[in-house]
């Protein structure tokens, strides 16, 4: 089979490869469909320990295709399903697991990330993941694309869940990526009455507009405050995330808050650029909230998978481009140079 394997610092191959056996407990998945994330892009930026060329690593981590096989000892899945498969799992005993959170689990691995991912022609699910119901079946009329972008859409969902968003709330998301759209589309489903969008680029921000009108923008910068203020008549906002990974993003937030609201750090920091400052008198004053979340449960995915499949969430214009397995090199420069939203690679 033709896989795509990271091989150091940007260097991703298009290799043939066996396809993976399976074991008793396993599920092999012909991928039908996969996207590039930004975890993808910082891999081929910066390499991944333990991954050289003699260790070769498939990335990859959002995916959806067909069950080609199953173990003889897999009850629940058979050959032919349409499913996507949410990418973390633990060890499946431990406090976190049992509570529904094993995307936590100090023992967690990731498909795309620690072991072999979607961007190949088939994966080998493992066992453990299996008996954790990573594999969900594809509710009808979706297409493989839009139940791949069940995996960030979920983390997405996992971020509201855990900071909540109200009817009649403003929200402002700083970062007009795939993801902070995504934070835009989730907000107004839950009610939002005023739902602003940031950036340094204006280009993004009407793209986001294009996909709903609902969406209000606000560029970034030294205005971005006052602007702030007048659109709001002073009042800021219910609720501020930041969906871009930059230390000075985080910093403003809280500025950008009202009385009473929250603040929502989802886009993580480069290691070694996390440490930024923060003036604690606009938490206690303000008498803010602030949270941060990373991945997502199970049941946030499940969940995900019918908001598309009902169009709760439409988030087909979220897609805006495809391509084939030999395209990846290009998604993932495409990804880090903002272009465009998500690149669908599809395999026939």
């Amino acid at each position: 089979m033709k896989a795509a394997c990271l091989t150091g610092k940007e260097s991703i191959v298009i290799q043939d490869v066996p396809v993976p056996e399976i074991g008793p407990g396993d599920v092999l998945v012909k991928v039908k469909s996969a996207f590039v994330c930004g975890t993808d892009v910082r891999f081929f930026l910066n390499g991944k320990a333990g991954v050289d060329d003699a260790n070769p690593r498939v990335l990859g981590h959002e995916f959806a295709g067909v069950i080609e096989r199953v173990g003889a000892r897999v009850e629940g899945y058979t050959a032919g399903m349409n499913v996507a498969i949410a990418p973390n799992y633990g060890c499946g005993i431990c406090d976190l697991c049992v509570s529904g959170h094993s995307e936590m689990c100090a023992a967690s691995e990731a498909l795309g990330v620690s072991i072999d991912g979607g961007f190949a022609e088939y994966v080998r699910i493992p066992e453990a993941a299996v008996r954790q119901g990573n594999i969900s079946r594809i509710p009808e009329g979706l297409s493989f694309a839009e139940a791949a972008l069940a995996e960030p859409l979920s983390c997405v969902f996992n971020a509201y869940e855990k900071i909540g968003i109200f009817p009649g709330d403003t929200v402002l998301v700083i970062g007009s990526g795939p993801i902070g759209i995504m934070h835009c589309l989730v907000a107004l489903m839950a009610g939002a009455s005023n739902v602003f969008i940031s950036d340094i680029s204006e280009q993004r921000m009407e793209l986001a507009r294009s996909i709903d009108s609902r969406i209000r923008t606000l560029v970034a910068g030294e205005s971005q405050l006052p602007e702030f203020k007048r659109l709001t008549n002073g009042k800021l906002a219910n609720l501020v995330i930041t969906a871009a990974s930059v230390g000075a993003i985080q910093e403003q937030a809280f500025a950008l808050a009202g009385q009473n609201g929250r603040v929502m750090f989802f886009g993580g920091l480069p290691s070694g650029k996390s440490m930024v400052k923060l003036d604690t008198n606009e938490i206690h004053y303000k008498q803010l909230l602030v949270g941060g979340t990373t991945r997502q449960s199970l049941a946030q995915y499940r969940k995900c998978l019918d908001l598309i499949a009902s169009r709760a969430i439409d988030i087909r214009p979220i897609i805006t481009s495809e391509g084939s397995l030999d395209d990846i090199v290009q998604a993932i420069l495409e990804a880090r140079g903002g272009v465009g939203l998500k690149r669908a690679i599809n395999f026939s």
